[in-house]
Formats: C-alpha cells, structure tokens, sequence
C-alpha cells in the first residue's frame, strides 16, 4: 500500500474536487457593488447582481487579471478565445434563477498543481479553472439545512468574482485532499488573489466513490480508467469551508459509503450537505446531470480574449519554489522551510532577517519563537503590521548577545505582543541588559560558596547539582547571563 492508495479490502476510494476560490477584488465581477463585508444584509447590492430586469452585466478587469494569475501558477493553457455562459437553476441564493459563468471554454484549461503527501510529491491534475459569480449566502436559523426554523438570505455576497478549480479523480484518501488545499491555499495566498480570513472564501465540493479493485484495469490504483469511473456511484458532498472540514467530510462519507457496500446495499448517486456541527453528511437531492442546468451562452457578455497577459503578467516566487530555495541558499531543513514559506508575509520577513544576522539564527526566531507565540496567542503575521522592525531588533539584540535568548523570549517577546511596547524599552524597564563578565564571576563565586552541599553534590556525580548551581547564579544576575556561560564557569571553578 502506497501513501497514493487508501484501500479497505478490495475497495478504492477516488476523490475529485471543485473549489470554489473567491477572488479579492474591490468591486462584483459584473456591477460596481463592493466586495467588502459587512454586518449589514442586502447593503451591498444593486440590479445587476439583484438580477432585476434590464440590468447588463460589465466584466470586471481586475477578476480576470486575478484567473489569469491562477492559469500561470497551476501552469494551465489559457486558450485564444473564452466565453461566458448561463448556468440555470433554482436556488433562493440565486437572484437570477441562473449563474453567469464558464461552460465548455474556461478561461484555465489542463493545469496541475504538485503536493506533498506523507514525504512524497505527487502531481495533482487540474481540469480546469473558470470564472463565474458567487451566489448569495443562506443563513439557517434554528438548526441546520435539514432543521432550521427558517432561512434569510442575504444578497451581499451574490456576484462576488469566484473561480472554481476542478481537480481530475486523483485523490485516494481524505488525507491528500487536505495536503492539496493547503497548497492551493499558499498559492492563491502568493499571488495576492486570496484572503483566507474572508468569510466563505473558500468552498469545496467533492465527488467520492467507491471502487472495487477488481474493476480496475491494471495493477496501479492510482490510474483507473473512464469505463470504472462512469460504472461506480457516486456522491457530492457539499458546502465544506475548511481543510480540515473537508478530511474529516470524506473520511465520514467514505466510511459510510464502504460499509453501505459491505452490506450488500446500493451507494444512491446524490448530493449530500456536510453538518459540521454533527461530523455528518445528509442527504440533499438527488445528483444532477450536466444537462439539468441547460447551459447556454450569456448573449450580454462577449468573447474574452487574454490569452497575451500570460506572458504580461507576472507572478511571484511560489511557495514550492521558494522552499526548495530556502534549504539550497540558507541550509534549512525541510520542516523549517515549510514553516517559513507558510506564507509570503512570513517568507518575506525571514529573507529580511536572514539578510542581516545569521539565517538559522533567523529561522530559529521567526519560524519557532515567533510564529509559536503568535499561534498560542491565536494570532498570524498580519497582525504585526507596522511592528516587524522591532521583532528584527530583538533577534539584533540576540544576535550582538545585548541580552539573552532566554530573556528575549519569555519576557521581551512576549510583553511586546501582550503589551505592545518596543524591546528596547521593554530590556530597559526590566533590566534585562546582559551582565558583564565579572559580575557574572563573582556570582558564580557566591554560589560556590553558599551552596556546599550542592558542590559536594557535584563532585560525587549527581547530574542535578549543577543545574541547581547555575538557577543560582541566574537568580544573583537577575536572569541576565547567559545559562551556557554560567554553566561553564561553574565547571571551571569547581574542577580548578
């Protein structure tokens, strides 16, 4: 069994997805309406995106700068000419009683994206990635989808620029599906196209069946062809907004769906709703066929012609890159690199430090001290705008030992993002300047000549005296020296 192939029996799971990605831009994909959020329901809009009769949809130019940035990063074919078409269905989210978006002629055609999966890479496939508005967002009240009192809609987010990514059936596990939203995620994040803090800024559905090995064509569970596809089931799981929500949906429908097949029942082709409150999926509709939304083309938007911006636009280093570049140029570890590509704000900040003190000292500030404290306090990167200068001024004070990497951590780090104040001030107020050489002699000295039980301690062999005896000089410095320092002084006053 490979990290590629889940298998329960003779069972196989595959797994496609569509994620649905909004992009951030200032105003709707067709209308002027902002894209910001707000408390207030139904405040942001107006009749393109109401849908009322007469409006005529404007493309939006920046959205497509966004989907053409995306095409370059999966390295899709952005084909000559693209189109826009109408999607029909009835949903209460849905003003227009049908969605403008890309059939047949998407505007990202044959790209892939590679992931790491259990220390392996593995090349994903995507089939395509076209733009189309978002819907507005439904709000059930008094219980969920199947047991709400009643449901608002709230038309604000209706007509947001969206770009849904399809992926080919290349996933085996729940897991892998997490390993390749987290990248997706990075690079979206990369290219500036992406806010994960939104509010259903991300959205997947996936597509799950269930494969009897011995339908498989080959020996390789990792290739299965159209004729076993077509033949199995399957269900849609829909409206999951997170990672982590989308392992813990498909490990929940492919556990269902493989017991269903060991009792001798029928897997329903449907699409099905994932409860996160109840770690369950329910069943919603029957699943439609492609035919059921009679698509045809928007007569009120033209042809789209972008094809020259790939070689136009530029995209920056992406994050696979980049930590290939980090372990090459700064000799980090996989681990480390990973942490410090997490995200372009945290890579960027890294390359500063790493430019002025040395890199695994900056590694070991930025991806440990600093992002561990921040994580604990539930907070990113972002949340330092404007005061990153002075996390680079800490790691100076490490780096010229002005005071110890103790002290830097567990007073001044963490009173500057409790309290907010500098660590300049911070090391002053406290007193945490490093003591010089000869103060900290003599309170190694003074600790010798307290402690004689703890000397003799050492000289009999017990490991913990000399741990008692360097406490004692950090509590004569005011935690001041350096433990290393301390530690070899002692050693070298009592085996003088």
């Amino acid at each position: 069994m490979t990290a590629q192939t889940v298998q329960q029996g003779d069972l196989v799971t595959v797994i496609g997805l569509e994620v649905h990605v909004q992009l951030e831009t200032d105003t709707k994909i067709f209308c002027g309406c902002s894209t910001a959020q707000t408390d207030e329901p139904n405040e942001n809009v107006c009749p393109v995106c109401l849908g009322l009769p007469g409006a005529l949809p404007v493309l939006n130019e920046e959205a497509v700068e966004a989907a053409v940035k995306v095409g370059k990063a999966i390295d899709a074919h952005i084909p000559e000419e693209t189109r826009f078409h109408r999607k029909n269905y009835y949903y209460p989210d849905l003003p227009k009683n049908f969605q403008i978006t890309q059939y047949d002629e998407p505007i990202c055609q044959d790209g892939e994206l590679e992931v790491s999966v259990e220390g392996s890479r593995r090349t994903i496939t995507i089939e395509r990635a076209h733009l189309e508005e978002d819907p507005g967002s439904l709000q059930h009240v008094g219980g969920g989808i199947d047991t709400a009192d009643y449901t608002r809609v709230d038309y604000n987010r209706a007509g947001t620029p969206l770009m849904e990514i399809v992926t080919a059936p290349d996933f085996r596990s729940p897991d892998e599906v997490r390993a390749f939203l987290a990248e997706l995620s990075e690079v979206l994040e990369y290219l500036g196209v992406f806010d994960a803090e939104r509010d259903g800024s991300l959205r997947i559905d996936a597509n799950l069946s269930i494969i009897p090995e011995a339908d498989i064509d080959g020996e390789d569970t990792d290739e299965i062809g159209t004729e076993a596809l077509e033949a199995a089931n399957r269900t849609e799981v829909k409206n999951i907004s997170s990672h982590k929500g989308a392992e813990k949906a498909l490990a929940y429908e492919e556990t269902r769906q493989k017991n269903a097949i060991r009792r001798g029942r029928a897997v329903e082709q449907e699409t099905r709703h994932w409860d996160e409150a109840r770690g369950i999926t329910v069943s919603m509709r029957s699943k439609e066929a492609e035919k059921d939304y009679r698509y045809f083309e928007e007569a009120d938007l033209p042809p789209l012609r972008v094809s020259h911006w790939k070689d136009e636009i530029s995209i920056p280093e992406l994050p696979s890159a980049r930590r290939e570049r980090f372990q090459a140029e700064y000799g980090l570890s996989e681990e480390a690199a990973s942490k410090l590509t997490s995200t372009k704000q945290v890579a960027d900040f890294y390359e500063d430090v790493a430019r002025e003190f040395d890199p695994d000292l900056a590694a070991t500030w930025v991806a440990d001290e600093l992002l561990g404290e921040l994580n604990y306090r539930d907070m990113d990167i972002t949340d330092l705008e404007g005061r990153l200068e002075e996390v680079a001024r800490l790691v100076e004070l490490v780096a010229k030992e002005e005071i110890t990497a103790k002290n830097a951590k567990e007073v001044v780090l963490r009173t500057m993002l409790d309290e907010g104040d500098a660590p300049d001030n911070i090391v002053e107020a406290e007193g945490l300047g490093k003591t010089d050489e000869d103060e900290v002699q003599q309170a190694v000295v003074d600790a010798i000549d307290e402690n004689p039980d703890a000397v003799s301690d050492f000289h009999e062999g017990e490991n913990g005296a000399i741990n008692f005896l360097v406490g004692q000089v950090m509590q004569k410095t005011g935690g001041s020296a350096d433990p290393g320092d301390v530690n070899q002084l002692l050693r070298a006053e009592l085996e003088g």
